[in-house]
């Protein structure tokens, strides 16, 4: 296991489960959202994020945390595991309000500098609509992929934990 994919709603955990895999596997992350955007909320170019995500994934190590649906496939044929977070919507949404809070005026730890947290009403129902939005056809391209690579759908914080568990287990055999 090499290049690990996280994927999954805003909220879902992407990051945090992220930062815990990079902590037990000793692999680099790579923050998605770190450098799609410039200061100030500005999105970087297609043409920009396009040799940004090509550089990143011909990496030979990598975890790599990020939707970003247009360039999803790249990240996905790379990968040696893909991890999808499918938590419930509620729990998202709760955790981009709490995230809005713990870094109010300040710039969380996976984000560019520069772009201070911020919640408004289009990120809360992008958050909100993901589930009819994105989800199936995230779940057809990995019953694509599935049996070539190794794809874990997760769907509650116990099964977040127990994937930790199983993998910190495995670090110490």
């Amino acid at each position: 296991m090499k290049r690990i994919l996280v994927i999954g709603s805003g909220g879902s955990g992407k990051s945090t489960l992220s930062q815990r895999l990079s902590n037990i596997l000793d692999i680099p992350v790579i923050h998605l959202d770190t450098y799609f955007w410039n200061p100030n909320w500005v999105p970087k170019t297609n043409e920009e994020w396009d040799k940004i995500v090509e550089q990143f994934t011909n990496e030979d190590h990598w975890i790599i945390d990020g939707n970003y649906s247009r360039t999803m496939d790249i990240r996905i044929k790379k990968a040696d595991l893909i991890i999808f977070l499918d938590m419930p919507r509620f729990l998202c949404i709760y955790r981009i309000i709490k995230r809005r809070i713990m870094y109010h005026k300040k710039t969380r730890p996976d984000m560019n500098e520069e772009c201070p947290e911020k919640l408004d009403w289009e990120f809360i129902k992008w958050v909100w609509n993901y589930r009819r939005r994105s989800r199936m056809n995230t779940i057809k391209k990995l019953d694509q992929i599935k049996e070539h690579q190794q794809v874990i759908i997760v769907k509650t914080r116990k099964q977040v934990n127990e994937l930790i568990e199983r993998l910190e287990e495995k670090r110490h055999i």
